[in-house]
């Protein structure tokens, strides 16, 4: 059984390693919450069921107790989830939906297993660390991974989907000279605000005989497609745009530099490709995490962290202009990017898990 929220950090890792699973001839079922509804399309699951939860955020008294009062009745149902299904094991991949699954497989002398996505261990898995039978881990070393909870832990590295490694084959080629610029640019619904007032700004302060090569594939929000679509307009730049790119690794693949986010599976998915980018961490994030995944590719030599309160239009158009012009430096930056890399992330996940099955069926 598989626990993971609503968001594509925390599913797509679920993803792969049922894409694994049902390759050894393991049935899985995954349990999350009702942001899943975009994500879970075509899961490879036997079934995906629901149960209740809530983020404890901010410090209101009642906010906290409904919150409480929600995971304890999801605690409840994922226990008569648990003793009907009466799975091998259980997996959370963060997020307080999973809190649930797992804390009712530890009543039920489940084996249990965290998987940390990010460099930094997140609330909800912090809260259970103390309590799970093993964790897996994204980075050698993971901040806030301390105690009883580091001699649990084995690096496995983050699973991509199957998708993402077949179009990883594809090698990296930098722009030749005079010829096609590919700028992919995305950021999910927290980024792409952001994204669509930078970087229509920057690109029309870069020089005319390079905005002229630049093919953009941006996401943007709804409500911004349209004001995006002239901005490059008015600006001589061919775009792209979507709400959403079902063919996003497709895109990644064909992309000469990659502007995004720093998340976790964002992060996992370019090293495994080994695409150059530029991250802009998102601000404000708890714990700092994606500004921990970001420095540790930057540190690497395999992308560049721009903050986003350092950002300025003319900032980012001279970074652009010079990588654009200096194709070496993509090239560069895409091989430490694939040195980064964990393609065998998902085979060495689905080993812990069948190590817990296995111990689960000789205790019973």
């Amino acid at each position: 059984m598989l626990a993971a929220g609503g968001t594509g950090g925390h599913l797509f890792p679920a993803f792969a390693l049922a894409e694994e699973l049902g390759r050894r001839g393991i049935a899985v079922d995954l349990v999350t919450d009702i942001r899943a509804d975009r994500y879970e399309a075509g899961f490879p699951a036997r079934a995906v069921y629901r149960v209740p939860s809530a983020s404890p955020t901010g410090k209101s008294v009642a906010g906290l107790g409904r919150a409480a009062w929600s995971l304890s009745r999801g605690v409840a149902a994922s226990l008569k989830l648990v003793r009907k299904v009466r799975p091998g094991a259980v997996v959370g991949f963060g997020g307080y939906p999973a809190f649930p699954p797992l804390v009712a497989a530890r009543l039920a002398g489940v084996p249990t297993a965290l998987h940390e996505q990010n460099a930094v261990l997140g609330r909800a898995n912090r809260a259970l660390a103390a309590f799970v039978t093993a964790i897996a881990t994204s980075f050698e070393q993971t901040k806030l991974l301390d105690g009883r909870a580091r001699a649990k832990a084995r690096m496995t590295g983050n699973p991509v989907r199957d998708l993402v490694v077949a179009w990883a084959a594809q090698p990296y080629q930098a722009p030749a000279e005079g010829g096609p610029c590919n700028l992919l640019v995305f950021g999910g619904s927290q980024g792409a605000r952001f994204f669509a007032d930078a970087l229509p700004q920057s690109l029309a302060l870069m020089p005319e005989e390079l905005r002229t090569r630049l093919l953009v594939v941006q996401q943007c929000r709804e409500e911004d497609l349209g004001r995006v679509k002239e901005a490059y307009w008015r600006a001589g730049v061919r775009a792209q745009l979507a709400t959403f790119f079902p063919n996003l690794p497709e895109q990644m693949a064909r992309a000469h530099l990659v502007i995004g986010r720093a998340g976790a599976s964002t992060v996992a998915e370019l090293t495994v490709m080994g695409r150059p980018a530029i991250l802009v961490p998102l601000p404000h994030a708890l714990d700092n995490d994606q500004l921990q995944n970001a420095l540790r590719l930057s540190d690497a030599g395999a992308a560049w962290c721009l903050e986003q309160k350092n950002y300025t239009a003319d900032f980012l158009a001279e970074a652009l202009t010079d990588l654009l012009v200096t194709p070496g430096k993509l090239e560069e930056a895409a091989a430490a990017a694939k040195a980064q890399g964990h393609p065998d992330a998902v085979t060495r996940l689905a080993d812990l898990v069948e190590e817990l099955v296995g111990r689960r069926r000789q205790s019973a």
